[in-house]
C-alpha cells in the first residue's frame, strides 16, 4: 500500500524528465517523507560488462562535504601500530581477539582496515567478510601500512564503490539535511571519479543512466549531460 506522504512525493517527479543535477538536488530534499536524515543516494548505470576483468569498475573517492555518517572503523594490525590507529580515530583497534570475534559472526562496523602483514590471517575471514564487501583490499586503500591516514580518510568522507553484476554503481554522496549545493558537489565528485575509471575497452555509451533518491522516496532521473564536463 502506497502511503500519502508517498503519494505526494510521487506526484512531485516527473518519471519521463530527465532532471539536472541543479534540479535533482533540490527536488530530493522536497521529496523527503522520512522523520530521520535520510541518506540521499546516486545510482549510476554504467556501459560495462562487469564479468570481464579490466571493466569490472571498483575505487575510492574522497567526497568534500562526507556523507554525513561517521564511519565505525576497525583497524587489525600489530601491536606497533595500534598507538597510531587509535590516535587517527579508529573505534577498534586489535587483531587476534577481533579475528576471533568475526568468526563469530561479529560485523558491527563500517570499514575493516588491515596492515598487509596480516593480511594472511584474514583469509579465513572470507565467508563472513566477502558478503558484506568488508574484507580489506589494497585497490580500496584499505590493506596499507599508513593506518593513520587510512582512518582520517575514511572518518572524513572517502567511500569505495564497485560495480554489481548488472553494471549498476550504488553510492551515498550525503544526507537530506545537506544544502543542495553540497549534494551537487559530492555528485559531482564521485562521478569524475567514475569517469576517470573508464575502461578501454569499453564501447559505446558509458554514463548510460543516473538517477538519484533519498530513503523510500521516489528514483529522480538526471540527465548525463549535465554530469559530464
Amino acid at each position: 500500500m502506497i502511503t500519502k506522504k508517498r503519494k505526494i512525493a510521487n506526484a512531485k517527479v516527473d518519471a519521463n524528465k530527465a532532471y539536472t543535477l541543479k534540479e535533482a538536488t533540490a527536488l530530493v530534499k522536497d521529496i523527503n517523507t522520512t522523520k530521520f536524515d535520510s541518506s540521499v543516494d546516486l545510482h549510476v548505470r554504467l556501459g560495462v560488462d562487469p564479468k570481464k576483468a579490466d571493466q569490472a569498475i571498483r575505487g575510492t573517492v574522497s567526497l568534500p562535504h562526507g556523507t554525513g555518517k561517521t564511519k565505525k572503523v576497525l583497524v587489525l594490525c600489530t601491536p606497533d601500530k595500534e598507538a597510531e590507529a587509535t590516535a587517527a580515530g579508529a573505534d577498534f583497534v586489535g587483531l587476534d581477539e577481533y579475528i576471533a570475534k568475526i568468526e563469530g559472526g561479529w560485523t558491527d562496523v563500517d570499514v575493516i582496515v588491515a596492515t598487509p602483514s596480516v593480511m594472511p590471517k584474514m583469509g579465513k575471514l572470507g565467508k563472513v567478510l566477502g558478503p558484506r564487501n568488508l574484507m580489506p583490499n589494497p585497490k580500496t586503500g584499505t590493506v596499507t601500512n599508513d593506518v593513520a591516514g587510512a582512518v582520517k580518510d575514511l572518518k572524513g568522507g572517502k567511500i569505495a564503490f564497485k560495480v554489481d553484476k548488472s553494471g549498476i554503481i550504488h553510492a551515498s554522496i550525503g544526507r537530506v539535511s545537506f544544502a543542495p549545493e553540497k549534494l551537487a558537489e559530492n555528485s559531482m565528485e564521485f562521478i569524475n571519479a567514475l569517469i576517470k575509471l573508464k575502461p578501454a575497452t569499453s564501447k559505446g555509451t558509458y554514463l548510460k543512466g543516473v538517477s538519484m533518491a533519498s530513503s523510500m522516496s521516489p528514483g529522480i532521473m538526471i540527465d548525463t549531460k549535465s554530469v559530464q564536463n
